[in-house]
């Protein structure tokens, strides 16, 4: 009976409305016997893909294994293995795919490798190696797509030392041959943290030929340490050998990129030009990258000559690239001309993204001008642009030091940018307002922002808040916070200890603060420098006791200039 493309799909929406109405605590599997005639992998396959439930699509794969009847003598192939294999995997189903490989007699290399991956992408590194160790076991030591598995697993996961250990293993047990895949993983790994001699020694060693992926890990690797030359001769060797491994766009780019990073931008055009020799077209990635380098280099002009040398090879540029011209005009000291920029990115419909304002609004904070960093942060605003909490912090961090602590404040407090402060954000305020005294109803509105967001008190917030209510005469809630952070382990920092001290000696509860010492010394009696706390205290009421302490004028808010 032939069977068509309409005919196909009209049998697979009839199968899925069975499998539909299976259940696993009811599977009665006979109403799938009317579509024993037309089996076939294709079909199975379709169905497998089609169905989104994997426990029905089991109950008809088991099912189609040994239908009844069975007129064209069905059997699976490997593809439809595969197929169910992957289902099941799609849907972390690993103990019932383990199932499946086993009660299918599937436990051949490549099968398990799937396997391995799909443990390796949950994070399940030592359940992919026991498997691998099963492996080894069944195949007798020949299973190298199970080993390239925990290979990439380790790689991807930056475990490149037990790698190393694996691939040596693989070479001097000698029950396969490393291929392609298993060096270019390996150098890949190795050039991931930064052992470039060791990933080019392994690429020389090579017992196969390397494929243009394998030629460029290298290249790339080379080049992020700096090793041009070297990069350099690895080209050659591509010229050399040809065909499918000659240089690319992605082996240009990556030397052009390693030139500019070097500041070497004249090898860097030179290299554009050559590129340009073997036929091979500069792309946007290739521009961006070159045109990163002028801007890092101060060479805005050129930069912008190269955008348009770009335009005319019938490229447009994108968001990446006027990031680099604001940071080059950032870096020649003209944020002005950045910030004009910026608009001529929405003439030309480029709309600047949080790291193109970024670049311009952290500029201004590095330079401290407060007002332009808040215009830039006003127009992210207006165009629903969330900055983030670095570049926040940044402006805060300046404001504290201008003393322009109610704006501050006001940033602090901000819900409109959907964007939550962090413990930094927080800790430089109100460590600000705790120094100026006189504000320390905004500390406590803070510290209560901060314990609400789920984050702790520190040292320094609590030494500071110490002070704080001591510059504003009110020692009963200094010893509240001294006692406060005994009790949570913390110890009070010398310089606050002695304000504290100093306050509660002018208060005439001198006598509290031997009391202070002694709950000190019971809770940090272990720590070495208790005599420098001891030597504050005695100091202190020396002077009581001469006349000498004196109370000096607090410091108010709105005295600050």
């Amino acid at each position: 009976m032939a069977t068509g493309p309409p005919q196909i799909h009209s049998l697979i929406r009839s199968i899925t409305s069975v499998l539909q109405t299976l259940t696993p605590q009811n599977p009665n599997l006979s109403p799938l016997n009317q579509f024993s005639h037309a089996l076939t992998p294709n079909l199975v396959i379709q169905v497998i893909k089609s169905h989104p439930n994997p426990h029905q699509s089991l109950l008809f794969f088991n099912w189609a294994s040994n239908p009844n009847p069975n007129p064209r003598n069905y059997s699976h192939t490997p593809n439809c293995h595969s197929t169910m294999l992957d289902l099941l995997i799609s849907h972390r189903m690993l103990s019932t795919a383990a199932n499946f490989l086993e009660s299918t007699h599937n436990l051949r290399d490549f099968m398990i490798s799937r396997l391995i991956r799909a443990h390796g992408e949950m994070g399940q590194i030592r359940v992919a190696i026991q498997w691998l160790d099963r492996a080894k076991r069944i195949e007798l030591g020949r299973c190298l797509c199970c080993y390239n598995a925990v290979l990439e697993i380790l790689v991807r996961g930056f475990r490149v030392r037990l790698a190393r250990v694996l691939f040596d293993q693989i070479v001097e047990e000698g029950f396969v041959k490393p291929n392609v895949l298993t060096y270019t993983l390996m150098i890949r790994g190795l050039c991931k943290v930064g052992l470039v001699l060791d990933a080019k020694k392994v690429f020389d060693e090579m017992s196969c030929r390397p494929s243009l992926v394998t030629y460029n890990v290298v290249v790339d690797g080379l080049c992020k340490k700096g090793f041009m030359e070297s990069a350099r001769e690895v080209l050659g060797r591509m010229v050399e050998v040809g065909g499918d491994c000659l240089p690319d766009t992605v082996t240009f780019t990556t030397l052009i990129d390693g030139y500019c990073k070097r500041g070497e931008l004249e090898e860097a055009r030179k290299c554009v030009g050559e590129m340009v020799k073997r036929n091979c077209e500069p792309n946007v990635v290739t521009y961006n990258v070159l045109i990163n380098g002028f801007c890092l280099g101060g060479r805005i002009e050129e930069a912008m000559r190269m955008m348009e040398t770009m335009r005319l090879s019938g490229l447009r540029e994108n968001v990446a690239t006027h990031r680099s011209l604001l940071q080059g005009m950032c870096i020649v000291g003209r944020p002005d001309d950045a910030t004009e920029h910026l608009k001529v990115m929405m003439k030309l419909d480029i709309k600047p993204d949080v790291k193109a304002y970024g670049v311009v609004f952290n500029e201004y904070c590095r330079i401290r001008r407060a007002d332009r960093a808040m215009v830039i942060l006003d127009e992210m605003r207006a165009r629903d642009i969330v900055p983030s909490v670095s570049s926040l912090n940044a402006l805060i961090t300046l404001l504290c030091d201008l003393r322009e602590l109610d704006k501050a404040i006001v940033i602090l407090k901000e819900t409109r940018w959907r964007c939550s402060p962090n413990f930094l954000s927080y800790n430089n305020v109100i460590c600000s307002l705790c120094r100026v005294g006189g504000r320390m109803r905004d500390v406590e509105e803070l510290v209560l922002g901060l314990m609400r967001r789920g984050y702790l008190l520190d040292t320094t917030i609590y030494s500071l808040m110490i002070e704080g209510y001591c510059k504003e005469g009110d020692a009963e809630m200094a010893m509240g916070v001294f006692c406060t952070m005994i009790g949570k382990g913390f110890i009070v920092h010398l310089q606050s200890f002695s304000v504290f001290v100093k306050e509660l000696c002018i208060k005439g509860r001198a006598s509290e603060v031997n009391e202070a010492f002694e709950e000190m010394c019971r809770s940090f009696g272990h720590l070495t420098n208790l005599e420098c706390y001891k030597g504050i205290i005695d100091e202190h009421l020396c002077n009581l006791q001469t006349g000498s302490l004196k109370k000096e004028t607090p410091v108010v808010a709105n005295q600050i200039g």
